[in-house]
C-alpha cells in the first residue's frame, strides 16, 4: 500500500478503529470494495432498540410504531464501518478509503476521522491503542445483552464472513 501525505502524523494514525457490540447487516449489491476480509462493498444498517421514557411509552402505546431504530449508511460509511474490526490501523483504514473513493473522501484522514467521531458519538465504535483482541463480538447480527430484538430483519444480511465474529467470549 502506497503511504499518503500527512496520515501517519495524524493523531489517531495508529489507532485501532474497532466496532463495538451492536446489530448490524448487509444489504443491497456489492459495490466499490477492496481485496480486504470482512469487506464486500455492500451498504450497512445499524439497528437499535428504542429507549422510551415515561411519557415516550404512553405515546408509542396510544400511537403505535416500531420498537426499533434502522439507521442505514451510504457507500463510504458502510465501507468505513466494514474495515473498522479492530485488525487495521486508521493509517492503513485511510489509505483504503482513499484507493476506493478518491476525490469523493479527500482530504482522506479529515473524512475518516470525522465518520468514526460520528460513530463513536452513537456508541458504535471505540478508538484502542492496541489491536483488538476479540473482548467481544464485532460482527453482524449481533444482539447486546442490553437489547431484546429478534435477530431476523427482512432483506438485510446479518450473515457473518469469514473471521467475522459474533459470538461473546467465554467467560473463565
Amino acid at each position: 500500500m502506497t503511504e499518503l501525505p500527512g496520515v501517519e502524523e495524524h493523531e489517531l494514525a495508529s489507532t485501532y478503529p474497532t466496532r463495538l457490540p451492536v446489530w448490524w447487516g448487509r444489504e443491497g449489491v456489492a459495490g466499490v470494495s477492496p481485496d480486504e476480509a470482512g469487506t464486500t462493498g455492500r451498504k450497512i444498517v445499524l439497528r437499535f432498540e428504542k429507549k422510551f421514557g415515561k411519557l415516550e411509552k404512553l405515546v408509542f402505546k396510544f400511537l403505535g410504531g416500531t420498537k426499533e431504530m434502522k439507521r442505514p449508511l451510504d457507500n463510504l460509511n458502510s465501507m468505513l464501518w466494514e474495515l473498522s474490526d479492530g485488525s487495521r490501523t486508521f493509517a492503513e483504514i485511510c489509505t483504503i478509503m482513499d484507493s476506493l473513493f478518491h476525490e469523493k473522501v479527500a482530504p482522506v484522514q479529515d473524512r475518516t476521522a470525522l465518520g468514526l467521531n460520528q460513530f463513536q458519538q452513537l456508541g458504535v465504535l471505540a478508538i484502542m491503542k492496541t489491536k483488538f483482541d476479540q473482548g467481544w463480538p464485532t460482527g453482524p447480527g449481533v444482539i447486546p445483552p442490553s437489547q431484546t430484538m429478534t435477530e431476523r430483519l427482512d432483506g438485510i444480511d446479518s450473515e457473518p464472513l469469514e473471521g467475522e465474529i459474533v459470538e461473546w467470549p467465554l467467560e473463565s
